[in-house]
């Protein structure tokens, strides 16, 4: 309920009015039954536009500690995290990525849309990165047909590192739906995920106009931190 309150009462017309979204390809996403979205990610405020944007609920889900922080920071970020419908997972040890999946197959096998980003985190510099292939197991095991989601300008919008986001109108492409049900008993081949993924990040290379780069987004994040010093 404080969901719907917020997106279509209190926050959800505001934010139309001032960020006047320029949407086009909204009548892919199926009006009933599992869907997921994959979407590039430019910015901290893509979990905002997104299920602005689409009528139905949209989950996405983040790790557990944007919910736990303290002070005014705190509380206003587990409140946008609750009002956009995100659920909290522990990402911590090595089956992080697997309980993020686990989620978000049980809101799919509940007739529902799930939200995935398969760089894994934002675009350092804008550019497409290579998708992790959990995009591809998740449609595997759901059988959801995947909406390719194009950001378009968000890190215009909302720069990382930025807490203001600056007034400009957002613009959202969304492709056609992609149907993955050929390759159902390929579940568990590393190869057909890889293929699965790939055609994924394809399209949404195609929609966003964003130059791609066969890296993985967070390697190059990895490799700009200066290594610890000893001493």
């Amino acid at each position: 309920m404080f969901y719907w309150l917020l997106k279509f009462v209190v926050l959800g017309p505001l934010l139309k009015l001032i960020f006047r979204p320029d949407v086009t390809g909204l009548h892919h996403v199926p009006s009933s039954g599992p869907v997921i979205l994959a979407c590039n990610h430019l910015s901290f405020s893509d979990s905002i536009f997104t299920p602005l944007v689409v009528r139905r609920k949209v989950t996405f889900v983040a790790k557990a500690e944007y919910f736990t922080g303290k002070g005014i920071k705190g509380w206003l970020m587990r409140q946008f995290f609750v009002s956009t419908g995100t659920i909290p997972v522990d990402r911590s040890g090595g089956k992080a990525a697997q309980a993020a999946l686990d989620t978000q197959l049980r809101v799919l096998r509940g007739g529902n849309i799930a939200g995935i980003y398969p760089e894994g985190t934002r675009s350092p510099d804008g550019r497409l990165y290579r998708g992790k292939t959990g995009v591809a197991r998740l449609a595997l095991e759901s059988g959801a047909p995947v909406v390719p989601v194009a950001l378009i300008n968000t890190d215009e919008i909302q720069p990382t590192g930025t807490l203001i986001p600056k007034i400009h109108r957002v613009r959202i492409r969304f492709g056609a739906p992609l149907d993955f049900s050929r390759y159902a008993q390929a579940r568990g081949d590393r190869f057909v995920e890889r293929a699965i993924t790939d055609e994924i990040m394809y399209e949404l290379m195609t929609l966003s106009g964003r130059e791609y780069v066969d890296v993985y987004a967070a390697s190059l994040k990895n490799a700009a931190v200066p290594a610890p010093t000893g001493g």
